[in-house]
Formats: C-alpha cells, structure tokens, sequence
C-alpha cells in the first residue's frame, strides 16, 4: 500500500465568517484555530496548510468568564531596557478588541513557518464591517 499524500489541488480554500459577539473567548479561538490549521477536513495533512481563511467581526463585544477581566495580564516587550509592558484585558478591550484574539489564536497554532502562514489568513475586525466581501464568506457557527 502507498501512503496518500494530497497535493495543493485537493484542498478546496474556504473563507468562514465568525461573529464574536457575546461568545467566550477560549472557546472561540479554538474552534478558529481548528479551521486555520484544517484538522476539520477530510484531506488533513499536518506538514501542510489544509486548512481554510477566518474572518472574525464584532472582535469588541468577547467575553470572558470569572474575574479575567481584572486579571488577565496580557505582556509586550519593546525591546528596550525596562521596556517590559503589560496591559489587563479591559484596558486592551478599550483599545485593540482585535489583539486579543489575534493573540488567542496565534498560541494555539503551531510554533513555526507553517504556523505563521496560517495566522496570515486570520482578519480579525473590531467592528461588524469587514473588507472581505469579495470573497463570500460563509458563516460558521462556534
């Protein structure tokens, strides 16, 4: 027996539209991460990109169960000395709703090239409006 490996042609790209609003966000970013990587597909081949483009709207309105809203610590380093920053979850919320779930789903990605390929293909917009119209998104629900 031959081991089938599928080839770029077997994998029909998909863009999925996710409405994030009043949803958790552990639970979001995993059902994401699981279509960015393509573990949903038939043809799932780790050592590739199988996986489908995500679009996320209404990235402001995520929730968080417990006191993770006071506490949550998200950190920043600049590069500089002492240029250690951390911000809390509300305050990033006010600021950059997108940021947080970039970060959620970026650390449930594989640690390498492939991984960083598949984050390129995650939009992820504050707002309900989004610019990838052009390419039909379907919706999933999470």
């Amino acid at each position: 027996m031959k081991t089938y490996l599928p080839v770029e042609k077997d994998f029909a790209r998909k863009t999925y539209l996710v409405d994030a609003s009043a949803k958790t966000l552990g639970r979001l970013a995993t059902r994401v991460a699981r279509v960015l990587i393509g573990k949903d597909k038939a043809v799932f081949c780790k050592d590739q990109w199988s996986g489908d483009a995500v679009v996320v709207v209404n990235a402001s309105k995520i929730h968080v169960t417990g006191r993770k809203r006071d506490q949550k610590i998200y950190k920043h380093y600049t590069g500089y000395p002492g240029g250690l920053r951390t911000y809390n979850f509300e305050w990033l919320q006010e600021r950059k709703p997108e940021e947080i779930i970039l970060r959620a789903v970026s650390r449930m990605l594989p640690k390498n090239k492939l991984g960083r390929k598949m984050l390129t293909r995650l939009r992820v917009y504050a707002g309900a409006e989004h610019g990838q119209k052009a390419q039909k998104p379907e919706l999933l629900e999470v």
